[in-house]
C-alpha cells in the first residue's frame, strides 16, 4: 500500500514523532524488504493491541469500532504504527484507493485520546488526518480547488450526520517541474489535506469513530476521483481520475 508518510499536526501545534532515519542492516547482514516490510506490520499490529488492552474503556470501544468498519471495495485500510506524543492512547489507520494496479490516492487517519480532556480539543478525542492525490493539470489550476477540498472534508462528515467541533487544517497544491536528466517527465501536480476535529461523544463517552472512518473513506474516494458510491450522492463534484499511476 502506498501510504501516506509525513508529519501530522493535532490541529494544536503539535507534531508527531520524525521517521526513524537509521540503517536497519547490522552484523547479520541485509535484511530482505519484504521480510521487513512483514516484521513490521506484525510489530504495529501487537503494538496496537497491548496499547488498546491497557487502555481506558472509551478509547478500547472507539478502536474496535475503527476495526469493524466497512468501506467501499476500492478503498484498503490497514493498522500502522501510531504517532506516540500527540496523547496518551493514539491508533492509526493508513489506507490507499486502489483501481487496478493504480493508487489514486492515500492518508492516514489518527486516533487520539486523553482521558483527562484537552483544552484546544474541547473533547476528550480527536481525530487527525493527511490525504494525498495527485491532480490532471486543469484542475490544478483552479484557484478555488483548496476551498472546494475542504468543503469535500466537512461535507463528508456531514453526509453521514456525524456532529464535530473544532476543525482546523491546511490543504496545500504544489507542482512539480523536471529538468536535465529528468527533463522528458511531464510536469506533475498534487494535492495535501491536512486536517483534526473532534468528534461528539456518544454513550459511555465514545464517538462513533465507525462512521468518521466511513466518512473519511468517503473523502479519499472523492479525492481520487471516484464515482459516487450511492445514487444519493449524484450531485458530488470529484477530481477526474488521473491518466496515470501515482508516483511516490
Amino acid at each position: 500500500m502506498a501510504a501516506a508518510q509525513g508529519r501530522l499536526s493535532d490541529g494544536t501545534g503539535g507534531m508527531d514523532e520524525p521517521k526513524d532515519s537509521r540503517n536497519s542492516t547490522g552484523s547479520e547482514g541485509t535484511k530482505d524488504p519484504e521480510d521487513t516490510k512483514d516484521s513490521n506490520v506484525a510489530e504495529q499490529d501487537g503494538e496496537g493491541d497491548r496499547q488498546a488492552a491497557a487502555a481506558p474503556p472509551p478509547f478500547r470501544a472507539a478502536v474496535d469500532a475503527l476495526r469493524a468498519a466497512r468501506v467501499r471495495p476500492q478503498v484498503e485500510v490497514e493498522p500502522t504504527r501510531p504517532p506516540q506524543r500527540l496523547a496518551p492512547y493514539t491508533y492509526a489507520l493508513e489506507a490507499a484507493v486502489v483501481d487496478g494496479d493504480q493508487d489514486l490516492a492515500d492518508g492516514r487517519l489518527v486516533l487520539l485520546h486523553d482521558p483527562a480532556g484537552h483544552d484546544a480539543w474541547r473533547g476528550s478525542f480527536r481525530l487527525v488526518t493527511l490525504v494525498r492525490a495527485e491532480l490532471e493539470p486543469e484542475m490544478a489550476a483552479d484557484p478555488l480547488l483548496p476551498e472546494v477540498c475542504w468543503s469535500w472534508l466537512t461535507g463528508a462528515l456531514q453526509a453521514r450526520g456525524l456532529t464535530y467541533g473544532e476543525p482546523s487544517g491546511t490543504v496545500t497544491r504544489a507542482s512539480s517541474h523536471y529538468f536535465g536528466g529528468l527533463s522528458a517527465r511531464p510536469p506533475a501536480s498534487q494535492i495535501e489535506i491536512r486536517a483534526s476535529w473532534t468528534p461528539r461523544e456518544g454513550l459511555g463517552g465514545v464517538p462513533d469513530t465507525g462512521a468518521h472512518l466511513a466518512s473519511w473513506c468517503d473523502l479519499l474516494a472523492q479525492v481520487a476521483g471516484l464515482p459516487p458510491a450511492g445514487p444519493g450522492d449524484a450531485s458530488v463534484v470529484t477530481l477526474p481520475q488521473r491518466r496515470g499511476p501515482q508516483s511516490m
